[in-house]
């Protein structure tokens, strides 16, 4: 196991912050009258939710088979890639590295806490050079590594991340908010062996809840205590937070919507292969498919037109439109579409 001191990567102000602690979310009461925290009396939803978010992190500590204390609860993925680059990269001076391309908001967020961004050219496979990850690594330090596995647009996972924790000298980042796709096991597996890596899921993709907007994180028990340390008290609202209990509940109508969606992604990506007007489907571990057409532009603005609507990525990946796997209805839709160009 590499060597690793924690002190040595987060931002001093931060080691010295104390965070927001809600007394009544941290103590036992039996039968408590709320006077404490200047809310109306009168409501369904009059109290604050629970700011530690114990019931959801003690279902995701059975479910994902890890402590609670190594859990982290974001209002979305998005608010806890916002939070570690608060919580490692100072303002003005680090830097954090990416894929390229890859999920534009590690990017944006760096930039927001005016951090540099350091980018990794993908190959023609959309697949990293090593030897570039160990030249910018060492050459210019960067503090925080965001490896999305998945890869959001690509659609292809991250082979030997273990290689990239091994080699990078400050905090591996592992997004799999399309892991629940790819058939693979997820990078927490690997949290006993590097204290250094945090792990992402979301529960917008497989488990159908983006408009609820929760993720979560997974780390070792000090990463954790600084990111709790560093967010919003109530970052996560009630009515989220119980209908994610309530879906860890009902773990297998996700998963039957899952297989639904593995039938869905296999017919998509047959039917793509036979349509005149597309040049390549790129092989894809999640819901979506990067997929080129001769005239991407006209095809993309007939879709419009149609009120399909798909995910432009040219001129930054030519020719290309990333195509999010729909029901069977919506599939036949855009395929018929597809089929009627000449």
């Amino acid at each position: 196991m590499k060597a690793f001191n924690i002190e040595n990567l987060v931002r001093k102000n931060i080691l010295e912050l104390q965070p927001y602690v809600s007394f009544r979310d941290v103590s036992k009461f039996e039968n408590p009258v709320f006077l404490d925290a200047n809310e109306s009396p009168f409501g369904e939803l009059n109290r604050y939710p629970d700011s530690t978010q114990k019931k959801l992190k003690e279902k995701l500590s059975v479910l994902k088979n890890i402590s609670s204390d190594q859990i982290a609860v974001g209002n979305g993925s998005d608010e806890l890639i916002d939070l570690i680059i608060k919580v490692f990269c100072e303002p003005k001076k680090d830097s954090i590295l990416m894929m390229n391309p890859s999920f534009a908001m590690y990017g944006f967020y760096a930039s927001v806490n005016d951090n540099q961004v350091l980018q990794l050219k993908l190959n023609e496979n959309f697949e990293i050079s090593k030897d570039d990850f160990l030249n910018i690594s060492e050459e210019q330090n960067p503090k925080v590594f965001f490896l999305c596995s998945p890869n959001n647009p690509t659609g292809n996972l991250v082979e030997d991340i273990e290689f990239y924790i091994q080699n990078f000298k400050g905090i591996v980042v592992v997004d799999e908010a399309y892991i629940e796709f790819s058939g693979k096991q997820s990078s927490i597996s690997l949290l006993e062996k590097y204290s250094d890596l945090i792990v992402l899921q979301t529960f917008s993709k497989a488990w159908g809840m983006a408009g609820a907007r929760v993720g979560a994180a997974y780390s070792s028990k000090e990463i954790i205590a600084l990111i709790n340390t560093v967010k919003a008290p109530y970052n996560v609202n009630s009515l989220s937070l119980n209908k994610i209990i309530e879906l860890i509940d009902q773990k297998d109508i996700i998963e039957e919507n899952i297989k639904n969606t593995l039938k869905e992604i296999s017919w998509l990506s047959n039917e793509l292969q036979r349509v005149k007007c597309v040049q390549k489907v790129y092989p894809s571990d999640a819901n979506f498919f990067l997929t080129e057409f001769k005239d991407v532009e006209k095809i993309y603005e007939l879709l419009l037109a149609n009120e399909i609507l798909t995910s432009k990525r040219s001129p930054k990946i030519p020719g290309c439109l990333r195509i999010n796997v729909g029901n069977r209805e919506e599939n036949i839709q855009l395929i018929e579409l597809l089929k009627s160009i000449e």
